[in-house]
């Protein structure tokens, strides 16, 4: 990607990496996990008049975990150290602040956007517009708080890998899979985090708020992308972004899964540029 700087900041006891290109409205991209940055590298592509600001997020991939985490907010692991939202807002914050950014655009899938709702709970002014990728505001529901659990115990018995290998084909949509079998391993690879950041990241995501009573307070411009595909996140549970007072423009894709954005970035590319021209992207 031509022009692209590599950059690192520091904030809460981590060296945090990001990578920032192009010129204009800056539009800030946050990743889903287990992946990191990479996975935004070819909808950027197709979105080329604009400035990216792209983050790995606080434990995912050159973006160290750090120490001195929480305990106990995940109360079915009481002793496991919590990535929390709280924290990878502050994160955003503090590279906004290092770069001199007062305001951007937001786009962010599944994990990312839950930091977006929390960003627009701490931040809003630094927000013009929010763009979901399959996330939503729900919290975890008793299958899913379930599963967490059993990811943090299977991490902390040495199934690192086995995790990565099942994550990869259940969020990876079945269309993507047949039709292009070299995106598994493209995003096996880009899974790297820790078995302590497994632990924490997971332990975050199940204690994470409620953020639906947040939507009714967005006030700025919403955009959303579902996958038909998606295990995580299903198209009923982003519908609720149609009640933002900002207004909504979401749309479904059947044939994608969670990682929509890299199984299709053409296509997401070509829903979202015309919702970006309102910012002068």
């Amino acid at each position: 990607m031509v022009g692209m700087k590599s950059g690192y900041y520091f904030n809460s006891g981590a060296r945090l990496h990001y990578l920032d290109t192009g010129t204009g409205i800056p539009v800030v991209f946050l990743h889903p996990t287990p992946l990191d940055h990479a996975y935004w590298l070819p909808l950027i592509d197709c979105l080329p008049s604009l400035r990216a600001i792209v983050v790995d997020l606080r434990a995912h991939g050159a973006s160290e975990l750090g120490t001195n985490l929480p305990v106990g907010d995940f109360s079915r692991v009481p002793d496991a150290a919590t990535l929390t939202m709280s924290q990878l807002a502050s994160d955003i914050v503090v590279l906004l602040d290092q770069l001199g950014v007062r305001e951007a655009v937001f786009v962010g899938c599944s994990i990312g956007g839950y930091v977006m709702l929390e960003l627009w709970r701490r931040a809003p002014e630094r927000m013009r517009g929010l763009a979901f990728i399959c996330s939503k505001p729900q919290p975890d529901a008793e299958a899913n708080l379930i599963k967490r659990g059993d990811t943090i115990a299977r991490a902390r018995a040495g199934e690192r890998e086995a995790l990565f290998d099942g994550m990869v084909q259940t969020s990876t949509g079945a269309t993507a899979r047949a039709r292009r079998p070299a995106i598994l391993p493209e995003l096996r690879a880009r899974m790297t985090l820790s078995a302590e950041a497994i632990v924490a990241v997971q332990a975050g995501l199940a204690a994470r708020p409620d953020s639906v009573p947040t939507v009714a307070t967005i006030t700025v411009p919403v955009f959303g992308v579902a996958g038909g595909e998606d295990f995580a996140v299903s198209p009923a549970e982003m519908e609720i972004f149609r009640s933002a007072p900002g207004g909504c423009d979401l749309h479904v894709l059947p044939d994608a899964g969670h990682f929509v954005a890299y199984e299709q970035p053409d296509t997401v590319a070509a829903l979202l540029a015309p919702w970006l021209r309102q910012f002068g992207v």
